[in-house]
């Protein structure tokens, strides 16, 4: 979508118009002009480009950048070239900032539906620059909006059948879509971030809430016909206005808390909050429609009116057209219908819609955190007691200032009348952040047997990055599919005030990345509580400061290497020998920070300090080539199958580069250089790869962002593609290492980093098989897959992810197959020559050797595999031997 102009002027009649005929005009006041006729002009230009230009009211000037930008794309296939005329002007407005069209507009002038549209944008960029990191950011933005707003409509749709009855068709349909229509002016008025999915459906209940009190009692089904209040008639206009000087919130007596309460039950959405969402932000939205006093639905027309006056200032989607089931906002039935893994699991099973899911999130942190106060438990306050210095009064301040900052971030981001929302998000945060810090004291006192944590508990990085973290938590919960992406796919560089994924909350709380890297381990392992989304969402936090945010300027990071490579201590960073020994996940933030010392040990020297910086740094960057060696791997397997000898020497380039050359990260990202050194290494060795094919296989990795290679810090503050970097940058200052490994004499090789599990995974996620991309085993889940729920053929199935213990587990399996349903076991004997067994070889930890045996470091996954090859031989003879058995009988 376009972005916004904020002097955008419509000029717009009483009555609205066409869309089509609307005449916008720039942020300069001037008019935009109609296309010259084709004679002068256009003459080189296909007629109907042309008409189509001018049925979309573009300039000249967008007309001819819009044909230069087809000519380098253009396709043979005439079925889609007004398609691609369409997606090349959509790139061109966006990127001159001159939209005179919305996209409903162009989406019916080149007959594509909005899926249809993003895909086909994006299968434009056949080069790297063919479509620009803006243009990727708004495609970014409109998805995330289309899918909250399908999501909310589908919503809004099912519960419309259980709330309003099939009295009147005609007085039904009036009345939805009235309440549809100001839903989506509430939406589009009172809140910046339009792609909340949790907000925009709080609203939508408070819209519910106030159409269905407003609605005939003949028109409502019995549920929602009972719970409206008996006292349901508003103040008048006068008291209403006087309240409303008096007090900033809506009168409790304005909403029916009943049929609110009935609205969330069904929806399982917390009442409290969208309480709160109508006591703000709806009602100051009613008070500009002066419709708070009203008792009667507000005209159609005029809503109407003034949602077409705000759609077409946003140049957006018509949000109306998912009443009349319009072919530009369709899915198809796949895209509507989730799925399902088979026939069984559907009856067992909900859906998880977007909306589903996002309210399961929120119901289950609450919940965790019911027992937990917003203020230090009797156990925390002794702890603080303990210390030399009592930091409780610290700890107040430091909660009463981030709280009014946070909440102030947070009503600028979202909306202006939000801020009371961010007091609640801030106070859960708050919740969870005690709730961690007394279970990690609780682990440091188990652990060192002290109960002193002074030092600890007054270092103000360790309070700020805890509390960071855990509003960090609460705010993935809520922002839902919006945070899947971790900060990833986020075009235009920097982080914008209305995008509050991660790292926005750094910014808020004034912490370095580094700083909140050293608390995520030890918070994750402090709460077993915690869901699996939320695990993954903050790895991915691991990831993206290891990869991109700890080596910005400013970072200090770089002092840390610095110092490091300046002592030349006996503790490097990161030798050789060491990254590739399995990595011990036995360090915990306080060690991060400052670890108290134990009792009866003397008190540690000066270099105590530097030997600590050291560990810090050693972890991290042990972390930074473990993940650049991962994305090298998977890079490779994409690129690299038929030449497995150049995997090693292109990690030996990257990690000479990490190690010796670490400015080059700067500013920059870890994937633009292993980009770079794979590039370097195939041009030495003569192996035929191009840059366009690297770029076009790093797109399809996962966490990936094209402003990656389309967006690189060359030289003097410029930015450009990573092509420009590679050769202005990267190859001038490795040039006589990567000559190196032409010679005869190469570097010898760097060790391969031991890859190990992520000491984040649950004991039931599922494990995928190395040897393929969508083969995983998972253990037997419960009470779903509980025998009285299981099929004949499911319980034949084996859990292997979960513990064995001794070999009469195998014996059990056994007595399973004897004792199971004859009928499966005349499914297994369907003809007289038996099937040959499929060997999977799973490839984990270890390899197998040329003698058969395994090396030391197999897994125990492997070892039990292996144990059940055998057993499943043993299963089969014991089979045969029965039916043989049976015969003779």
């Amino acid at each position: 979508m376009p972005p916004k102009k904020r002097n955008t002027v419509v000029s717009q009649s009483k009555e609205p118009k066409p869309i089509a005929e609307n005449v916008l005009t720039l942020t300069d006041s001037v008019v935009i002009a109609d296309l010259s006729p084709p004679s002068s002009r256009h003459r080189d230009k296909e007629t109907e480009f042309v008409t189509l230009c001018k049925s979309l009211h573009v300039t000249d000037l967008v007309c001819d950048h819009a044909w230069t930008l087809w000519k380098t794309i253009q396709d043979s296939d005439k079925t889609i070239q007004k398609s691609l005329w369409g997606s090349c002007l959509f790139a061109t407005v966006t990127d001159m900032d001159t939209a005179s069209f919305t996209l409903t507009q162009l989406l019916k002038a080149v007959s594509l539906n909005v899926k249809q549209f993003l895909a086909l944008v994006r299968k434009m960029d056949v080069n790297l620059d063919t479509i620009s990191t803006k243009v990727n950011s708004a495609l970014s933005h409109l998805e995330k909006k289309y899918d909250v707003m399908l999501a909310l409509y589908q919503r809004f749709e099912k519960t419309c059948k259980s709330v309003f009855a099939s009295v009147s068709e005609n007085k039904e349909k009036e009345t939805i879509r009235t309440c549809w229509t100001m839903f989506l002016l509430a939406k589009g008025r009172a809140l910046q971030m339009e792609d909340d999915l949790v907000i925009s459906f709080q609203l939508l209940l408070c819209t519910l809430e106030f159409c269905i009190k407003r609605c005939p009692p003949d028109l409502l089904q019995p549920l929602y016909k009972s719970a409206i209040s008996k006292v349901q008639s508003p103040p008048g206009r006068t008291a209403r206005r006087s309240q409303s000087k008096a007090k900033s919130r809506l009168p409790e007596s304005e909403v029916d808390l009943q049929l609110l309460k009935t609205l969330c039950q069904e929806n399982d959405c917390n009442s409290e909050e969208v309480k709160n969402v109508y006591q703000t932000s709806f009602s100051a939205f009613l008070d500009s429609l002066d419709l708070s006093g009203s008792a009667h639905l507000p005209q159609g027309k005029g809503l109407d009116q003034q949602y077409q006056e705000h759609y077409l200032k946003s140049r957006d989607f018509d949000g109306r057209l998912f009443l009349d089931g319009d072919e530009t906002v369709l899915v198809s039935q796949v895209e509507r219908t989730p799925k399902k893994m088979s026939d069984e699991d559907s009856t067992l099973i909900p859906p998880q819609t977007p909306i589903r899911a996002a309210m399961t999130s929120i119901q289950q942190l609450r919940g965790d955190l019911t027992s937990s106060g917003d203020q230090p438990s009797t156990n925390l306050a002794t702890y603080f007691k303990n210390c030399t210095v009592d930091p409780t009064q610290d700890v107040v301040k430091r909660l009463e200032t981030f709280g009014e900052t946070f909440s102030q971030r947070f009503g600028q981001a979202v909306g202006p009348h939000c801020v009371a929302l961010g007091r609640q998000r801030f106070n859960l945060g708050v919740k969870l952040y005690y709730k961690i810090m007394e279970a990690m004291l609780k682990s440091e006192e188990k652990r060192l047997s002290v109960q002193n944590f002074s030092k600890l508990l007054n270092d103000s990085t360790f309070h700020t990055s805890l509390l960071a973290c855990a509003l960090e938590v609460v705010m993935a919960t809520y922002g839902g599919s919006s945070f899947k992406t971790g900060g990833y796919n986020q075009g235009g560089g920097d982080a914008t005030e209305r995008n509050m994924c991660f790292p926005w909350i750094l910014d808020v709380v004034e912490l370095t990345a580094f700083d909140f890297y050293k608390v995520i381990e030890s918070f994750i392992k402090a709460d077993p509580t915690l869901s699996k989304d939320i695990v993954k969402h903050l790895e991915t936090c691991e990831n993206l400061i290891m990869e991109r945010i700890a080596w910005r300027t400013g970072s200090p990071l770089f002092d840390l290497l610095r110092q490091e490579h300046e002592g030349e201590t006996a503790e490097q960073v990161e030798t050789t020998a060491n990254f590739s020994q399995p990595l011990q996940h036995n360090h915990t933030a306080a060690d991060l920070y400052l670890s108290p010392v134990r009792p009866g040990l003397r008190v540690l020297p000066p270099e105590t300090a530097l030997f600590r910086c050291n560990r810090t740094v050693a972890r991290s960057v042990s972390a930074v080539y473990r993940l650049a060696y991962t994305r090298l791997k998977m890079l490779c397997s994409y690129l690299l199958s038929s030449h497995p000898e150049l995997e090693p020497i292109i990690w030996t380039l990257f990690q000479h580069t990490l190690q010796h050359e670490h400015e080059l990260m700067r500013d920059r990202h870890l994937d633009q250089l292993m980009m770079c050194a794979m590039y370097a290494i195939c041009k030495v060795k003569t192996v035929d790869l191009r840059f366009k094919t690297i770029v076009t296989a790093y797109k399809n990795m996962p966490n990936t962002s094209q402003d990656t290679f389309k967006h690189v810090l060359t030289t003097d503050g410029n930015y450009d593609s990573i092509i420009v970097f590679y050769n202005l940058v990267f190859m001038q200052k490795l040039k006589t290492n990567i000559l190196q490994y032409a010679s005869t004499r190469p570097p010898t090789l760097s060790p391969i980093p031991q890859i190990p599990r992520s000491p984040y995974k649950f004991p039931n996620s599922p494990l995928r098989v190395p040897v393929s991309s969508n083969v995983y085993i998972s253990p037997m889940k419960s009470p779903r897959m509980s025998p009285g729920m299981m099929t004949p053929r499911s319980r034949m199935l084996v859990s292997i992810g979960e513990p064995f213990g001794l070999i009469n587990r195998f014996q059990k399996i056994n007595q399973m197959v004897n004792s199971g349903d004859r009928s499966f076991k005349r499914s297994l004997d369907l003809g007289s020559t038996p099937k040959p067994l499929k060997r999977l070889r799973f490839d984990m930890d270890g390899q197998d050797e040329g003698d058969g045996s395994k090396s030391g470091g197999d897994s125990t996954l492997i070892q039990k595999l292996t144990e059940m090859t055998s057993t499943r031989s043993r299963m089969q003879e014991q089979k045969m031997k029965e039916d043989a058995e049976s015969r003779r009988e």
